[in-house]
């Protein structure tokens, strides 16, 4: 019996050598076999689809074109390198994709030589291609460089300095706009496909600089010739930014026509200095759910096919952290006049939906421009405005040197918000939020709150906006124990932990989301546990007190043990005259890559079974004789 493939054509591609053999003429034919692939694929994954679906053309076209791997390409933030994962000799493990051991979400050099560069924060792709194009310069050799970027990551300030250091240096690359915000306008149609295919081609090139040779000794015609073509080419594309940044701008074309892409990635391939080639694309091309609510496809759970809907939903009612962050947001926008809302490109992510649709005119995204939104929410805090400054703890670090000099050094009232602190599961390492304790706490002027439920996370923003000073609230992803929401709001009086369980002999002061488990593991072990609530400032008499009265301080937290919440109370006891046996527990110095949370959390030790594992080598018991006697009747 013969059984006829699903996917004829996708199944005899397994490199990108492969694809190279398969005639022009069938390559339309391949591409929605890929992309019927991925929707299948990743409706028993999960992961990220709206922007893949809409990179499908692209990535069957340059690696038709380009001899990948020799040929270096370069995928900004990683979200549309799907299609590129399935070419390069990774399809049989997309079933594994952001799973513990499987594929990462995003690329990484140490899973593929296909990956020439791993992303996961976004607008780094052209300043990666100049040091390859100049590496490729440097060694004599004849490989080809292509970054592309997102219309997103052109808002990040480190895309326009990489692209204005690449025109400067007249070096071999091709950068690709993949513009995805935007409908197909009028001008992408047979005239503009006409004129690029003209001006990416070598004759037009040739005359192009003959014609300057000629009149580099008429100024005076050489300026006019030079105004001349800047016009034309103005008439019918918007590229004359980066025509001044030094590169010959070819577009916009339709990033779907295979046949164009291919053809003009032709012309571009050998033509020498910067490149920029802008295309059109649409998000969640080929599948309709995805087309009509690319922002709800972004990032996506296992889910039907036919109908777009998850395939497991959450019956908990309870609030994610997020969602306790936005209510918050909007009652206390409410309260006071002065509170403005600041994301960088985050608004769904960071809970921001309703607080933009009630206060717009407080609300400011400012694209992927950390930096920006850092310097920005201290200019409004000069001025008596309440800044809340909602981000991920990954994104805050590329602002670190506005959190510092703008900031803090100036003592400004400003409130982070920030989300995704400590591992965040299938993102993996590039989205981890490991570091924010570590370098926020060496910071002059700051005060640092960890949240370790949701009513806590919601009294802990309203300290935070009270404080007249540099504020931080972090809290992690997902759902909190479910504690009762307080809905009226009070301040925690600054520095103050809690203590949440009295035992003997070992005291575990714990920081946030690791609250639960180490009243857990503490209940087993009739030890003491504290809920420190501050990193910074720390109540220092509290920690002193129990060093006194337990032979060993754990402290635990889900951020690096390096520098970490830890690291403070050593300091603090190291001064004592004699300080106490002390143990800290955290996340590991290594980097965590991608799986369930709750996975992650366990092979790191920072769950209930390795907190006691930890303590019981550090100071050995019986479990038994340890439980109070009504934990034993």
């Amino acid at each position: 019996m013969t059984i006829i493939s699903k996917f004829p054509l996708l199944d005899k591609v397994n490199s990108p050598a492969e694809l190279r053999a398969i005639p022009e003429k069938q390559l339309n034919e391949f591409a929605a076999e890929l992309r019927q692939f991925m929707i299948e694929s990743l409706s028993n994954t999960g992961g990220h689809l709206s922007s893949g679906l809409g990179t499908i053309e692209l990535t069957v076209a340059l690696h038709h074109v380009y001899n990948t791997p020799f040929d270096r390409i370069i995928w900004d933030v990683g979200h549309q390198s799907y299609p590129h994962k399935i070419l390069t000799g990774r399809k049989h493990l997309m079933p594994t994709l952001r799973q513990k051991g499987g594929l990462s979400g995003f690329p990484h050099r140490q899973e593929s030589e296909y990956d020439t560069f791993g992303t996961g924060h976004s607008s780094t792709s052209i300043s990666a291609a100049v040091g390859m194009a100049l590496s490729a310069t440097l060694q004599n050799s004849r490989r080809k460089v292509v970054g592309v970027i997102g219309d997103g990551a052109l808002t990040g300030g480190m895309a326009f300095e990489a692209l204005s250091h690449a025109g400067d240096l007249d070096t071999d690359m091709l950068v690709i706009l993949n513009d995805n915000e935007m409908s197909i306008s009028e001008n992408v149609g047979g005239l503009s496909n006409y004129l690029t295919k003209i001006l990416s081609g070598k004759l037009y090139t040739q005359v192009r600089e003959g014609s300057k040779k000629v009149l580099k000794s008429m100024p005076a015609m050489s300026e006019l010739a030079s105004r001349v073509e800047e016009h034309v080419k103005g008439m019918v594309v918007p590229g004359t930014l980066f025509e001044e940044l030094g590169f010959n701008y070819i577009g916009p074309i339709d990033g779907h026509d295979i046949p164009m892409l291919v053809a003009t990635l032709k012309n571009l391939k050998d033509l020498k200095g910067p490149q920029f080639l802008h295309i059109i694309t649409q998000k969640g091309r080929g599948y309709a759910p995805a087309e009509n609510n690319p922002c709800k496809f972004h990032g996506v759970t296992p889910f039907h096919i036919e109908t777009g809907e998850a395939k497991t939903k959450s019956t908990s009612t309870a609030p994610t952290y997020t969602q306790v962050f936005g209510e918050w947001l909007c009652d206390i926008a409410t309260a006071d006049e002065r509170v403005v809302g600041i994301t960088p490109a985050m608004c769904e992510g960071s809970g921001m939906v309703e607080f933009a649709k009630r206060f717009p005119e407080r609300y400011f995204d400012v694209g992927i421009a950390e930096q920006h939104a850092i310097t920005m929410a201290a200019g409004f805090a000069c001025e008596g405005i309440k800044p809340v400054m909602a981000i991920y703890s990954t994104f805050l670090q590329r602002g670190y040197d506005q959190f510092i000099h703008d900031v803090a050094l100036q003592e400004l009232p400003v409130l982070y918000a920030i989300d995704r602190a400590g591992l965040v599961g299938p993102d993996g390492a590039t989205h981890a939020g490991s570091f924010d304790l570590s370098y926020m706490r060496c910071i002059p002027n700051m005060v640092i709150m960890a949240a370790s439920d949701e009513n806590e996370c919601r009294q802990m923003l309203y300290t935070g906006y009270q404080h007249n000073g540099p504020a931080a609230v972090r809290y992690p992803r997902g759902k909190g124990p479910g504690a009762k929401i307080n809905k009226i709001m009070q301040p925690i009086p600054l520095g103050k932990a809690d203590i949440r369980r009295k035992g003997k002999d070992i005291a575990i002061l714990a920081f946030g989301s690791m609250l639960a488990p180490a009243i857990s593991a503490g209940e087993k072990l009739n030890a003491t546990v504290v809920n420190m609530r501050f990193v910074k400032p720390l109540d220092e008499k509290l920690i002193l007190e129990m060093a006194r009265q337990h032979d060993l301080i754990v402290t635990i937290e889900e951020n690096v043990i390096a520098g970490g919440a830890g690291s403070a109370i050593n300091e603090l006891l190291v001064k004592t005259n004699h300080p106490p046996k002390i143990a800290n527990l955290g996340l590991p110095d290594k980097f965590v890559e991608h799986g369930e949370r709750d996975v992650l959390l366990h092979d790191c030790g920072l769950d209930e079974q390795g907190i006691i594992s930890s303590i019981l080598q550090l100071k050995p018991i019986n479990l038994e004789e340890a439980l109070p006697v009504e934990a034993n009747s």
